[in-house]
């Protein structure tokens, strides 16, 4: 990673629209990115016994919590109900960890914040790159529940994937990338996100089917691009089946509207971030 900082360009001349200043930086430090993304992953379970299998047991240990209280007490009818909510707690345990994480990136990694010159869009994005890779690693879960319900994965299904977890890392990555920069300023951001996410987790159909929600709110959904995720998710990995065009439609609209917001809050503050951390 010293070699990477060492090797690091002189920031060019921003062009008009923060967005494109973002990706132009994450691309032009790729080398930066990959280092600190490698020892972020190295680091996450250092010092625990199980160390990588962390990555699969907390999924687990999460999903027979939820299934225990939503399948047999509180008695919610749905198929398949562990690969359900293996499916729906997955993405989001990468949106979530992604947003508590990455919301606290700059203050903790004021070290190098400091340097002369360091792109600091590159914390946040290596904290959501990192959920995501775990987020990857864990999909093998999913195959082997699907195999247990008899659900065998379809490959060309599968392949609507790809655009999906690509819509959420760009949205998740714009969402960081603002909270960052306003935690900076306002340290109450913190609090607020972890809090916001326990409610944003219930209002979002990952441990109850869609169809629990009241049908006059149910509208409301389209508004909750985090649910919209989790319904494409559902869509592939329980019924078999792709998304439909309306859905991936909604998803790339606000990952765009993430993404531009995002970078520009971002970018109105970067300037002062040496001062404040």
């Amino acid at each position: 990673m010293t070699e990477a900082l060492r090797a690091m360009p002189r920031r060019i001349t921003r062009p008009p629209f923060a967005a494109l200043t973002t990706a132009a930086d994450l691309v032009r430090h790729r080398a930066l990115v990959w280092a600190l993304l490698v020892r972020q992953l190295k680091v996450r379970y250092r010092g625990s016994v199980l160390g990588f299998v962390w990555t699969f047991l907390n999924p687990l240990l999460l999903m027979a919590v939820y299934a225990l209280v939503f399948r047999f007490y509180m008695r919610i009818a749905v198929p398949n109900y562990a690969l359900f909510l293996l499916a729906g707690l997955l993405p989001w345990q990468w949106f979530a960890s992604s947003l508590n994480e990455g919301t606290n990136a700059i203050v903790g990694g004021s070290s190098l914040v400091t340097k002369s010159l360091f792109p600091t869009e590159i914390l946040p994005t290596v904290v959501v790159l990192a959920n995501m890779v775990n987020f990857l690693l864990s999909i093998p879960l999913l195959v082997v529940a699907g195999w247990i319900y008899g659900i065998a994965p379809s490959p060309l299904p599968w392949l609507s994937l790809v655009p999906v977890i690509v819509l959420q890392c760009g949205f998740t990555l714009g969402l960081v990338l603002a909270l960052a920069a306003l935690n900076v300023h306002y340290r109450d951001v913190q609090h607020i996100v972890s809090n916001l996410l326990l409610l944003w987790f219930f209002l979002t159909p990952i441990v109850y089917p869609e169809s629990q929600v009241p049908e006059r709110m149910r509208a409301l959904l389209l508004l909750n691009p985090i649910a919209l995720f989790i319904h494409a998710y559902h869509d592939v990995l329980v019924h078999a089946s792709w998304p439909s065009p309306e859905t991936v439609g909604l998803l790339a609209l606000y990952t765009v509207i993430s993404l531009v917001v995002g970078a520009r809050i971002y970018d109105a503050y970067r300037d002062t971030f040496p001062e404040l951390v």
